[in-house]
C-alpha cells in the first residue's frame, strides 16, 4: 500500500472502532471509516482531543457534532499547493490526502515529459476540488476539469487561486462526464493523458444516472478515441467498495492501448506514530515506454 510523506497539515492520528482521528490544520475531526474494522489504537482521552465529530443516524443520515468552534473553511498546504478545507454536510472536507501518492506520480510524469521539450495536454474527469488539476498544473500541463457540480468547480477553482495558479491554462466544464467525452470525440479533441476518479453511483449536471459497474467501461472506450498519437499515461482510481486494484488493471489492459507498462495498488494512510494504516483506495496507471 501507498501512503504519502509529504503532508505537514494532514495527519491521520488513529484509527479503529469504525473512524478515524486526523488533523486537518491545527483541526482535529473524526470521522466515520468502513474499513477501520479493528480496535482503536489510542485510548479515550487521545480521542477526545476532536473538536469536531461526524456521526450517522439510524436512518443513514449525518451530522457534526462539534466540541469547540470551528472556523467555516480552513487552508492547508501539501507542498506548493494550497487547498481549502471544511466539514461538509456528507462527512467530506473536500480533499483525499492518501491522493498525494498519486499526485506526486503525476509531477513527475509530466516534468519528465517537459525536460523532452514537450508539452502535456490533460483532461481529469470526476475532478472534484482539483488535487490533480492543481498538480499538473504546477507541473506544466494545460488541464481540462470536468465535474458535475457547479459548486465543486467553484471550490476546485478557489483551490487553484489560492495556489497562485489561477492564470493557468485549465478549463474549469461543469458537465456531466459521458455526454462531455462523447462531444470531444466528435469534436476531433485530443489528449496525453486522462485522469479519472469516477464515483461507485452518482448524477450528472441534469440528473444523469452514472453507476460504475455498468457505465465505467463505455466511458473507458469513449476515453480511449481521445488519446493523442503520443499519449503519456492513462490514471484511474477508485474508492469502490470492492474493486480491487487488479479489476482496474485488467481495463486498462482489455483497452489495448499503445505500448507501455500497468500497474495498480492500493493507496491509504499511516499515522506518523504508532498505529495502523488505513487502507482507502485503489489505482492502475498506465503509462508509455520510456
Amino acid at each position: 500500500m501507498d501512503t504519502p510523506t509529504q503532508w505537514k497539515d494532514y495527519e491521520l492520528l488513529d484509527s479503529g472502532n469504525g473512524m478515524k482521528l486526523e488533523r486537518w490544520g491545527s483541526h482535529i475531526l473524526a470521522r466515520p471509516e468502513p474499513q477501520a474494522l479493528w480496535p482503536r489504537f489510542r485510548d479515550q482521552k487521545f480521542w477526545d482531543r476532536a473538536q469536531a465529530v461526524y456521526t450517522r443516524s439510524a436512518a443513514g443520515k449525518g451530522s457534526w457534532r462539534f466540541t469547540q468552534e470551528l472556523p467555516k473553511d480552513w487552508k492547508i498546504a501539501c507542498g506548493d499547493l494550497t487547498f481549502l478545507v471544511r466539514p461538509t454536510d456528507f462527512k467530506h472536507t473536500g480533499l483525499f490526502p492518501e491522493q498525494a501518492v498519486n499526485w506526486e506520480w503525476m509531477r513527475k510524469a509530466i516534468e519528465r515529459e517537459k525536460v523532452n521539450g514537450k508539452s502535456t495536454r490533460i483532461l481529469n474527469l470526476f475532478a472534484y476540488t482539483g488535487g490533480a488539476t492543481l498538480t499538473c498544473l504546477a507541473a506544466g500541463a494545460e488541464v481540462t476539469h470536468v465535474d458535475a457540480s457547479e459548486g465543486i468547480i467553484t471550490w476546485a477553482k478557489k483551490n487553484a487561486e489560492l495556489s497562485g495558479l489561477e492564470d493557468k491554462p485549465v478549463r474549469w466544464i461543469v458537465d456531466d462526464v459521458m455526454k462531455f467525452v462523447a462531444r470531444e470525440e466528435r469534436r476531433g479533441q485530443k489528449y496525453d493523458v486522462i485522469v479519472m476518479d469516477p464515483p461507485s453511483y452518482g448524477r450528472g449536471k441534469k440528473n444523469e444516472l452514472w453507476k460504475i459497474e455498468a457505465m465505467l467501461w463505455p466511458l473507458l472506450e469513449k476515453c480511449k478515441a481521445l488519446l493523442s498519437d503520443t499519449p503519456l499515461f492513462f490514471a484511474i482510481n477508485s474508492y469502490t467498495a470492492g474493486m480491487s486494484p487488479q479489476v482496474v488493471e485488467n481495463m486498462l489492459q482489455a483497452l489495448q492501448l499503445p505500448e507501455g507498462s500497468i500497474a495498480g495498488g492500493e493507496v491509504g494512510l499511516k499515522p506518523k506514530g504508532a498505529g495502523y494504516a488505513l487502507p482507502a483506495g485503489v489505482f492502475a496507471r498506465w503509462n508509455k515506454s520510456s
